[in-house]
């Protein structure tokens, strides 16, 4: 059962009595916004991609560098590549990192490898996981450390990381580290200040969006995945138009094609042109909201306001709220009454719930705001004793 909000009244709704998967025949989701490796495609920057983790394996040691925009396809890359290690071999653990001090990064790699943490020093700590390493070489194993979202990391929490790659037995690093981040993680890596980090590095790779023609092929190959077959057919134009409209970043793919698979459904359509691309486009667009849309543009690199503008909208926001249709004609789907009752319903409440998760998250962003700026107040007021350069920068 689903419920929905609308105008404050809480209202259950059951479930629909046919969804788009059915109504196409496909065994689930073919564009879900979870990353899952049995979905992975590997296009010539993805396979690279892989290659330089793999590379890394064979190494041993050191640190391999992945960054790529939102939505680019890191975490399926890296859960691809978990899949494919053998456990009685290799002990990994991923950790998703934060606005954390260097102490907090090193509890946290403590319990990402299932190490008691709570109320030791960092001196305990540190000898906790160097004995813990040295435990898994003694048994002919190796330790693997993968840290998402590496752009949040601070200075500090990075230096933790290079210390962690001194530990050693002999000549056998105990520790090897997979760093996976945005972008900007690279200009942080270029810092003075990460000189002794790059000479640890020994292979670094940034993922960059599909080309048109691997657009096309990753998605058929995640239709194929669930059981497409040919239905729903996607006319001359649609893959280069949903192309234009993501830049080949393939979160953006999947955001604008489940829209586009429901609307299809909706409408009961059986092929995809590109007007009805464009359409899905323009309703998101206009959800978004064109000043968010305009901003977007004025970030892009290339300054494109035809194709960017839309793309821009799936970077910057999730939003998948359902069309504007509350008096929709279902006769083709020999429903009864009650059950097109039903669909019009849901409809109707999605539209309301989306208003009010928008609102929410614009609240919660508020809350957060307001708690960061109490933060950097608090520590504007302490003595300059007390606050070290360092410390200084990260208030910065």
């Amino acid at each position: 059962m689903i419920v929905v909000r609308q105008s404050s009244v809480i209202q259950a709704i059951e479930p629909l009595p046919l969804m788009y998967e059915s109504f196409y025949g496909l065994s689930g989701k073919p564009f879900q916004l979870n990353p899952d490796p049995s979905f992975f495609f590997g296009s010539k920057g993805h396979r690279r991609a892989l290659a330089y983790l793999e590379y890394g394996l064979h190494q041993s040691e050191g640190f391999i560098v992945i960054t790529g925009e939102i939505g680019a396809g890191k975490t399926t890359l890296v859960r691809s590549l978990l899949q494919k290690l053998d456990s009685r071999k290799v002990v990994a653990a991923q950790l998703v990192s934060t606005h954390l001090d260097a102490e907090d990064t090193l509890r946290l790699v403590a319990a990402a490898f299932g190490l008691p943490n709570k109320q030791l020093k960092k001196a305990d700590l540190l000898l906790s996981i160097e004995m813990f390493l040295l435990s898994l070489t003694a048994a002919g194993k190796r330790a693997l450390l993968i840290v998402d979202e590496a752009q949040n990391l601070t200075p500090r929490a990075i230096e933790e990381l290079r210390m962690l790659s001194n530990f050693q037995l002999g000549e056998h690093a105990l520790l090897q580290s997979f760093l996976v981040g945005q972008p900007e993680f690279r200009e942080t890596m270029q810092s003075p200040d990460m000189q002794q980090l790059r000479q640890r590095v020994i292979a670094s790779y940034h993922l960059g969006p599909m080309d048109a023609s691997e657009t096309e092929a990753y998605i058929e190959h995640r239709l194929k995945h669930v059981g497409w077959r040919g239905s729903p057919a996607f006319q001359t134009g649609a893959h280069e138009a949903i192309f234009l409209a993501t830049d080949g970043v393939p979160r953006r793919i999947n955001t604008l094609c489940d829209r586009l698979m429901l609307s299809g459904f909706l409408t009961g359509a059986t092929s995809f042109s590109a007007l009805d691309v464009n359409g899905v486009v323009s309703e998101i667009r206009d959800e978004a909201g064109d000043a968010a849309a305009a901003a977007a543009v004025a970030r892009s690199p290339e300054g494109r306001q035809d194709s960017t503008a839309h793309s821009a909208t799936f970077g910057g926001s999730n939003l998948l709220g359902s069309p504007a249709l509350f008096d929709m004609d279902l006769s083709q789907f020999k429903l009864d009454a009650d059950s097109a009752q039903r669909v019009r319903d849901f409809v109707n409440a999605h539209q309301a719930g989306c208003l009010e998760d928008r609102l929410s998250r614009i609240e919660r962003t508020l809350e957060q705001t307001i708690a960061l700026l109490g933060e950097l107040a608090d520590r504007s007021s302490e003595p300059a004793a007390q606050t070290s350069p360092v410390s200084g920068k990260e208030a910065e």
